[in-house]
């Protein structure tokens, strides 16, 4: 599996984030939606393990991915994601192979990139915007921060199960997660 290294800052101020690396000579990647779908083991015991199926459709691309972590550090997570092209025959598929679509969400996603680093820009329904930063190591993600003014030790290393939680929210406890809808269990 892959390693997945990122950590995020919660509660920012996108316009300016954005400005700024646009100034630094990011490049911008755009801003899209996000629609995804996850699928946790039918009999329940994924539930609450820190491991999920992710269906996720951008405008040109939908992507399987298989995602766990088992802390919350930068360096925690793991996945395997590749490229599908037909969403609605794997989730079928996935549901035969007992794995239960547990929610439906979507965000906007605005990338942009600055050397090695990706840093996205999350727009949630009911929760504050926030930033992953994302990179080859620890010290890329370090270093990035450090020029670019945020303060390493204020970073929120959980994922977005643990910011949604750290706003009040249990995403286990959650169905859909939209723009028009919110129902929760």
């Amino acid at each position: 599996m892959q390693e997945e290294i990122e950590t995020r800052f919660l509660e920012i101020n996108k316009d300016e984030l954005v400005k700024k690396l646009i100034s630094l000579g990011a490049v911008d990647k755009g801003e899209e939606k996000l629609e995804e779908i996850i699928f946790h083991a039918a009999d329940g015991s994924w539930v609450g393990k820190r491991k999920f199926v992710r269906l996720r459709k951008t405008k040109d691309k939908i992507k399987l991915t298989y995602k766990e972590n088992v802390e919350q550090t930068a360096s925690s997570a793991r996945e395997i994601e590749f490229e599908i092209s037909d969403l609605e025959k794997c989730s079928k598929f996935l549901e035969k192979i007992e794995l239960k679509a547990m929610r439906r969400l979507e965000k906007y996603r605005h990338t942009l990139e600055l050397g090695d680093v990706t840093v996205d820009v999350d727009t949630w329904p009911k929760i504050p915007t926030y930033v992953e930063i994302e990179g080859p190591s620890v010290e890329s993600l370090k270093n990035f921060c450090n020029e670019f003014g945020l303060d390493w030790e204020k970073r929120f290393d959980g994922d977005a199960r643990e910011v949604f939680r750290h706003y009040g929210f249990d995403l286990d406890k959650i169905d859909v997660i939209t723009f028009s809808e919110f129902k929760q269990k």
